[in-house]
């Protein structure tokens, strides 16, 4: 039914309809609110007025040597106040209106009346509009617990008193004249509104059948208009190059395509990585909980290699998070100017830390500083890594890193090693992640994958490029380049 309305509605109509829903919600809500607040303010101005005749009453009463009924019944009270005093125990010990001639028919205990009540309770209260069970009146009472007794004033609710009780009803008018205005004005906004989105209802429905749309604009009145002149325009000029648009396309969506290829595979990659640390810590583990007779050389040897493992783990996952931030933070690095000489430096006595067996000679032949601007971690990880993977895998006892060529935008370095190199056919897939030449070799070595893949990114990111080959006299050579201010 929902559905069908809208399909009869036009949308103009459908956003009056609501707009003054909740106008007139708004209208009915104040309206009853104000009308309770003042009728509330009368009621309680009245009420004290009663009540300061009350706190009068009680202290011609109630005096030190006990209560006295003699100037009350003396007292000029006004024809239409009628005064009763009540006991605390709920006995009436004297009313206005018997005194006047009429005969008390009525003996109940007047604890139970509401205004009585409240005043025993919290020392004062009113009842607005209560019949009379002895005059079979309606009264305003007011009631006032005092030192010894309680006294009650009441006023007949007559018509005069309905009158001035009555909250006053000309705010009423008032709102509803707003709220009619605002219905009017709201009524002509939403048609305007209707009308532009019919316009770009029509002009989407042409856009959909694959019409030839002229920019054709419509007399600017507002920020509506120009919202569809704007949408309009853009769409005319649009078919105007409706080619370059789908090749535009065509290039995204095969980019959308290969980064989701790239992740999707990087996922696998990872989870295939995860599995052989994360089997081998669960089997140890496994084995020393399983042993309890297991000696201490056994056990100790165990944890060592889950150790192992988990510093495996540890070294993947920051090779993945320096892979993701390269892919999605690049433009935000800090660069800096940054000595190359330095890093080498520290890469050399890295490598001499090396147990004796795996340790290579590090042999630079940079002269002057070789200063580039780029991002200090970044350049360092370039040459830790090519120097992890000539440790790793070279074989060779020696490192050489060269300065080919200098020009006034970059430098050519060359970082080699005199080891075993590798096969032809391994040399194009070097820098893919998680390429390994020798896998069983590569993860009995701690290797996660993604040394050499860290370093292109690094290098393309300062502007350059890297490639590897397989040096004549022996050993594996990358050559890459940097750009002096990336």
């Amino acid at each position: 039914m929902a559905t069908d309305l809208r399909r009869r509605l036009p949308f103009h109509r459908r956003a009056f309809l609501l707009l003054i829903s909740l106008s007139w919600a708004l209208v009915v809500c104040f309206i009853l609110f104000q009308y309770v607040r003042e009728r509330r303010y009368k009621v309680s101005s009245l009420d004290a007025v009663l009540q300061l005749e009350n706190v009068h009453l009680l202290d011609l009463v109630e005096r030190p040597q006990g209560l006295d009924l003699e100037p009350l019944v003396t007292a000029d009270l006004p024809d239409t106040l009628r005064v009763t005093l009540i006991g605390f125990d709920g006995e009436v010990l004297y009313d206005s209106y018997n005194e006047t001639g009429h005969s008390n028919t009525v003996s109940e205990n007047h604890l139970t009346r509401p205004e009585v009540a409240a005043a025993m309770a919290t020392g004062a209260g009113y009842t607005i509009k209560r019949l009379s069970e002895s005059t079979s009146e309606r009264y305003f009472y007011s009631a006032r617990r005092g030192r010894d007794v309680m006294i009650r004033t009441a006023v007949p609710y007559t018509y005069s008193l309905y009158r001035s009780l009555r909250a006053d009803m000309g705010f009423l008018w008032f709102i509803l004249a707003v709220a009619v205005v605002i219905s009017v004005i709201g009524y002509f906004a939403t048609r305007r509104l209707g009308r532009q989105i019919e316009r770009l209802r029509r002009f989407a429905e042409r856009a959909e059948r694959g019409e030839r749309i002229e920019c054709l604009t419509a007399q600017a009145r507002d920020e509506i208009d120009d919202i569809s002149n704007h949408v309009i325009g853009l769409y005319a000029e649009l078919q105007k190059t409706i080619g370059e648009r789908d090749r535009e396309h065509a290039k995204a969506l095969h980019e959308t395509q290969e980064k989701v290829r790239i992740k999707r595979q990087l996922t696998n990659n990872i989870n295939h990585e995860l599995k052989t640390p994360v089997a081998s810590i669960s089997g140890y583990i496994e084995t020393i909980l399983s042993n309890d007779r297991m000696d201490d050389a056994t056990r100790t040897a165990f944890l060592r290699r889950c150790l192992a493992q988990c510093e495996r783990l540890g070294k993947l996952l920051s090779d993945v998070a320096t892979i993701t931030r390269m892919d999605d933070g690049s433009l935000q690095m800090d660069r800096e100017r940054v000595v190359l000489n330095d890093i080498v430096s520290e890469i050399a006595e890295e490598v001499s830390l090396q147990p004796a067996e795996r340790r290579l000679r590090v042999n630079c032949d940079f002269g002057d500083d070789v200063a580039v601007v780029g991002n200090r971690e970044m350049l360092a990880s370039i040459f830790r890594n090519l120097a992890s993977n000539a440790v790793a895998y070279s074989s060779g006892r020696d490192i050489f890193i060269h300065l080919l060529a200098e020009d006034g935008e970059s430098y050519t370095i060359s970082f080699a090693d005199n080891g075993i190199g590798v096969e032809e056919e391994h040399l194009p897939r070097l820098f893919e992640r998680f390429y390994r030449v020798d896998k069983g070799r590569s993860r009995k070595l701690g290797g996660t994958g993604l040394g050499l893949s860290i370093v292109k990114n690094a290098v393309a990111m300062h502007g350059g490029r890297i490639e590897a080959r397989n040096r004549v006299s022996g050993g594996l050579e990358f050559i890459f380049t940097l750009k002096k201010s990336s």
